[in-house]
């Protein structure tokens, strides 16, 4: 995510299948002007200011999700806070601006540009003279040749995550002087710009056993505004310092302290003025937005009252104190032996419990107070994550193994209904994604979706029954299967139903605890109740933007619950195809595979409304919930399921970081299937012919329209479908400037601070205006 939480060098996405009657789709979209790429759909929200009105000084603490298990970006096991630490305190050559374009870092690069292509390509860097690191020693070819030869692939016992880019280079030398470092390529290398950010000190790079295991828990020398002084892992800190040989502006911040803390503790923490930044969920958000306006009903919503997310411990729903009431005994038979001496203690109980009581009542009020006034110090901010949402269709087997039939789930889809569902209630830009390989602003950006077609119900049916499935004719009974993940148990949801006033009056939907399929029934069940009420919003005051996780390998947030199913849910909508779609004596049903979880609410919405648009095609879902820790390993990575919605980062170098994400599979000599990260298991020797190209043309241009003729084949293939840009929301102290939602630009963390007393902002906050 989250984005949360990867860094641009750890971008997976999924990936289509592309026949050969979809090469002669129009090349149009993929060619045309720069103006294609547009601007971001949403500016930073980060309080700027001018340095000059930064007070120097102050410690800021800044929540993340875990305390990194390794400080070494380039490792498996690295995730958002590893990348965060090493932009704080490690040198990067080049650094993403607000439109997530690469610009150099003046702080460490004169220069660097590609002095010859013939033979071979040749980037000369020239490094600032005053760059050193924090030992003393100067930055220098030693530690480029260093990160190289680790980096190349070369040498197994380096455990590297990976080594795109390094693999093509020839050799790193020295230039005419200390403060040149000349790359020769073995093969031309259009993302070189990627290369060497961050770049660590030949002290981590220059072995093995020091690369393996030297970065781990610790990074002895560094060379950034930044030191890394402690780690403590018991209290779950990380904590950087100004960085005494740092030569460029000075940190006007002391220091900052990076706080693991879970996202539901987090408004309470702010509130508490343990925090001062922190991602939140939008329910959490609205709540600092109330409190700090001061509007009515705010104390019964800020975060840290009774009832509010991470707030006091909630009392009996019956009101009643922790101890036994004496009046629940008046009905029974012994009471009425009881003495008048027992009557008078068990009165002063009941009168103790009536003080107790009111004592709580008192301490949640003034705690409810004291919550609110906290809060009105903060506010939030917010903008669009460099990440969208994706609907994933696995074409490796069952119906969606045709071409067609993915074609007509895609045209089945009103992508701008689904961006205004999550996006519009956050007061954020309700546009669909219209590329794979890039987000509105990124100069890979251009809207192809034309090459698939927008919604068209008549074109989708058509498609089904070309493909062969049509209306009528005998259907084998399909049969529902338990999600994996924890066999026969509750989902935490319907646990907690159980429990509450409404427990006792139970229907037929209430028994049905496994998968569920939309368009089986018309029975009138809207998720979230039985009133015919649409509450995709739910009943706890989340909004629909709250899954907070993206769904790739290791960065997946551990949480759900082992084997949740959904309950019985959603029927088909008025006007829906009345027909089964079958085709040899199969009924069209598509399993749709959906995280569980508190967190996992907006996922679980959108789909819902997918499988409502795609039964009005005659398609029907099976939707399965399974627990969040197994949804990417055990469904996503092996292929278990047929459609899937999770969230991809997008890259400022997509010839090299998509490559992998829609290689064509190819078999292994046991016969599996070796896909590197193409997770929907379909590819063409000519999606991936124009990825080798795009990554070896030097050209800007031509790479660019390269790539984009890429992804305009990619989406008439329709494996995959870009929905959404995510919701980014930072709540932050109001004296806090530089900081907040930063979108897709790298944070300038020498620039970070409070402001100086009387001082004001450059800009409002957007979301103040």
């Amino acid at each position: 995510m989250s984005h949360d939480g990867l860094g641009p060098r750890a971008v997976m996405r999924s990936v289509t299948f592309l026949t050969a009657t979809v090469l002669a789709v129009p090349l149009l979209a993929a060619c045309g002007s720069d103006d294609q790429a547009g601007k971001p759909l949403a500016a930073q929200d980060i309080a700027s200011a001018a340095r000059a009105r930064v007070a120097d000084g102050g410690t800021l603490h800044w929540a993340v999700d875990d305390v990194p298990e390794t400080f070494n970006s380039f490792q498996a096991d690295a995730d958002a806070t590893t990348n965060r630490v090493a932009q704080a305190v490690l040198p990067a050559m080049y650094r993403l601006d607000a439109a997530g374009r690469p610009r150099r870092d003046a702080d460490y690069l004169e220069s660097a540009k590609v002095v010859d292509t013939e033979p071979k390509q040749v980037v000369l860097y020239r490094l600032d003279q005053q760059a050193v690191w924090s030992d003393g020693r100067e930055i220098g070819a030693a530690d480029f040749a260093a990160q190289w030869r680790a980096l190349s692939g070369k040498d197994s016992a380096y455990w590297t995550a990976r080594n795109a880019g390094y693999d093509r280079i020839e050799k790193v030398e020295r230039g005419r002087n200390d403060l040149e470092v000349r790359v020769t390529f073995a093969r031309p290398y259009a993302d070189w710009r990627s290369l060497f950010s961050p770049l660590y000190p030949k002290d981590v790079m220059g072995t093995p056993d020091a690369f393996n295991d030297g970065a781990r828990r610790t990074l002895k020398v560094t060379a950034g505004p930044f030191a890394l002084r402690k780690v403590d892992r018991k209290a779950e800190t990380v904590t950087l310092a100004r960085n005494p040989r740092w030569w460029g502006r000075p940190a006007k911040l002391s220091e900052i302290v990076l706080t693991a803390v879970p996202r539901e503790d987090r408004a309470s923490a702010l509130a508490a003025g343990k925090l001062d930044l922190a991602e939140v969920d939008p329910a959490d958000a609205r709540r600092i937005e109330t409190a700090a306006k001061g509007s009515a009903g705010a104390d019964a919503s800020a975060p840290g009252a009774a009832g509010g997310t991470g707030g006091a411990k909630k009392s009996d729903k019956s009101g009643k104190s922790g101890k036994a009431d004496p009046s629940e005994k008046s009905g029974k038979a012994d009471d009425e032996q009881q003495t008048d001496d027992e009557q008078q203690k068990s009165d002063g109980e009941k009168k103790s419990d009536d003080g107790d009581d009111q004592e709580s009542s008192d301490g949640k009020a003034s705690r409810a107070a004291a919550a609110q006034d906290a809060s009105r110090d903060l506010e939030v901010r917010r903008s669009l994550e460099p990440a969208y949402t994706q609907l994933a269709l696995n074409g490796s087997e069952g119906p969606l193994a045709d071409e067609r039939v993915r074609r007509a789930v895609a045209r089945a889809l009103d992508r701008k209904e689904l961006a205004k569902l999550v996006l519009r209630p956050l007061g954020l830009p309700a546009e669909p994604v219209g590329s794979h390989l890039a987000l509105s602003g990124q100069a890979a950006y251009a809207d192809n979706s034309g090459a698939l077609g927008g919604q068209d119900t008549a074109e989708a049916r058509a498609l089904l029954g070309d493909a062969g499935w049509v209306p009528g004719g005998p259907v084998d009974e399909v049969k529902t299967e338990k999600a994996a993940g924890g066999e026969g148990e509750k989902s935490d949801r319907g646990a907690k139903s159980s429990s509450s006033p409404k427990a006792g009056k139970k229907d037929d939907a209430d028994d049905d605890e496994g998968t569920y399929i939309v368009g089986e029934d018309d029975k009138g069940h809207r998720a979230g109740g039985g009133d015919g009420k649409d509450q995709r919003s739910g009943n706890d005051g989340r909004h629909l933007a709250q899954d907070g996780r993206q769904w790739v390998g290791r960065e997946l947030r551990q949480g759900g619950v082992a084997g949740a199913y959904a309950p019985k849910g959603t029927a088909a909508p008025a006007g829906s195809a009345s027909g089964v779609l079958a085709k040899d004596g199969k009924a069209l049903n598509l399993r749709f595979v959906l995280p569980s979880g508190e967190g996992s609410e907006t996922l679980r919405a959108v789909a819902e409304r997918i499988s409502s648009m795609l039964v009005k095609v005659g398609i029907r879902t099976q939707i399965t919930k399974v627990s969040e820790a197994s949804y990417f390993k055990d469904h996503i990575a092996s292929g278990q399921y047929d459609l899937a919605l999770y969230s991809w980062p997008a890259s400022a170098f997509p010839a090299t970081d998509a490559r992998p994400i829609y290689a064509k599979p190819v078999p292994a000599a046991d016969g599996s299937l070796t896909v590197e990260q193409n997770y929907t298991r379909v590819g063409t020797d000519q999606v991936d012919q124009l990825f080798d190209r795009a990554v070896a043309t030097l050209d800007e241009d031509a790479a660019r329209d390269l790539l984009r003729k890429a992804d305009s084949r990619i989406w008439a293939a329709a494996g995959s479908i870009p929905l959404y840009q995510r919701p980014q929301l930072v709540a932050a102290r109001k004296g806090l400037v530089n900081a907040g939602a930063f979108g897709f630009g790298t944070p300038v963390y020498e620039d970070m601070g409070f402001l100086k007393k009387g001082a004001v902002r450059d800009v409002a906050s957007p979301s103040q205006k």
